[in-house]
């Protein structure tokens, strides 16, 4: 147990901090932070006390679905956005393109990187993901549906409202899932007999 309270909390802590490098990478960042970044914009709020209050606001979304938070997804309202907006305040701005690419690489795999670390942690999903997750077990709608719908949705909303899409943006949608395909199974906390179990083929 308390190895996986660490990891959760170390993890929440490295995703808010991977975002807050894609943002000052100022390539594109991912939908949510899209969002998010735009919000900030009309309101003078800082992006990570957004972030965080969209994740309360997400949170709220389950009610309808039925889901019920666990332990992470109360941590991951609190930390992701807390240590982003943190981190925003330390990081020295990017000058040029090597850098905006390079800052915005370390942002991304540090994402991917926290992402296993707090999922392998098994205390619950973030809210967003429970949103989707939720929308498939009442809709019957498949998970990749769902997230295209969310996701596409706060993007253009984001867009709209100011945040920034970029070549980051696409970047990001299409390697973050196999970088976190990667980083799971090294950070996964289950013994290795139940991981093997929950992969294996249905007869």
């Amino acid at each position: 147990m308390p190895r996986r309270v660490i990891q959760l909390l170390v993890g929440l802590v490295l995703y808010g901090t991977g975002c807050a490098l894609t943002i000052e990478a100022g390539l594109g960042v991912d939908p949510w932070t899209v969002l998010a970044e735009g919000i900030s914009i009309h309101t003078g709020i800082g992006i990570g006390w957004v972030t965080n209050l969209l994740g309360f606001l997400v949170l709220l979304l389950w009610i309808p679905l039925r889901q019920k938070p666990g332990i992470g997804t109360i941590a991951n309202i609190l930390l992701v956005g807390t240590s982003l907006q943190l981190a925003l305040g330390v990081i020295p701005p990017i000058s040029g393109i090597i850098g905006q690419f390079a800052v915005f690489a370390l942002g991304l795999v540090l994402v991917a990187v926290a992402s296993g670390l707090y999922i392998g942690a098994h205390f619950g999903p973030g809210p967003r993901d429970g949103l989707m997750t939720g929308m498939h077990a009442r809709l019957g709608w498949p998970i990749w549906l769902c997230r295209l719908l969310v996701e596409a949705t706060v993007l253009v909303i984001g867009w709209l409202l100011g945040g920034t899409v970029g070549i980051g943006t696409v970047l990001f949608a299409a390697l973050i899932g196999p970088l976190v395909h990667l980083a799971l199974p090294l950070l996964d906390t289950r013994p290795r007999a139940l991981r093997a179990s929950a992969t294996a083929p249905a007869s």
